[in-house]
């Protein structure tokens, strides 16, 4: 399992001050691979509920962004060839205007990564539900990253933002990553039961 001396190698490389952060954790969590056992995980500080098929680990780090240091946890769990990770960003009232920028690089990161861009990756159209029961829009991504030797990596991604009572935000970024010798579909194979649930299961405040 993860050790303060994993941790603070994994936060000391340079992808995870690309946001790359799921992606940086695939060997970091290869040896934690627990038997499928899903819970709910209540994340108060950071808002949210999410039902994970493990008990996840937990990073909490300061984002070094634009001059300011930004809150940011990753909440994750390796299932065989996957990873189920959540992460979230707070900005306060006074770092908010830097939201829409962070979040178009975090974007810009898995994209390129993926030789597509907003437009041009395949999606589909998605509703999430908040921890009071109304719904909202977002848009799920699949993705296939440029292989590297023997290994095929892709990945189904969603971004959301929300206001918090005090005037500032969150981003989050709910992801599996799926890492193996062999290509797939990205679009069919998240379409199964155990991924829809991870993200319909996802609740922010």
């Amino acid at each position: 399992m993860l050790t303060n001396k994993h941790i603070a190698q994994v936060l000391s490389k340079p992808m995870l001050q690309k946001f790359g952060v799921v992606l940086a954790l695939v060997f970091l969590l290869a040896a934690c691979s627990p038997k499928l056992d899903w819970r709910t995980v209540q994340s108060p500080q950071e808002a949210y509920s999410a039902l994970f098929p493990g008990k996840p680990e937990k990073i909490e780090r300061r984002l070094p962004y634009q001059n300011q240091e930004i809150p940011q946890t990753l909440e994750a769990v390796k299932i065989d060839d996957d990873i189920y990770s959540v992460s979230a960003i707070r900005f306060s009232k006074d770092q908010v205007s830097l939201a829409p920028n962070l979040l178009e690089q975090l974007q810009g990161n898995l994209f390129s990564r993926a030789n597509v861009n907003q437009q041009s990756a395949v999606s589909v159209e998605a509703l999430y539900r908040t921890a009071n029961k109304q719904r909202a829009a977002t848009k799920d991504y699949f993705l296939e990253f440029k292989s590297s030797g023997r290994i095929e990596q892709s990945m189904r991604v969603r971004w959301i933002t929300r206001m918090t009572p005090d005037n500032g935000a969150w981003i989050y970024q709910v992801s599996v990553l799926h890492t193996a010798s062999a290509r797939v579909d990205a679009k069919t194979f998240f379409s199964e039961e155990a991924y829809s649930n991870f993200f319909d299961e996802f609740h922010p405040e």
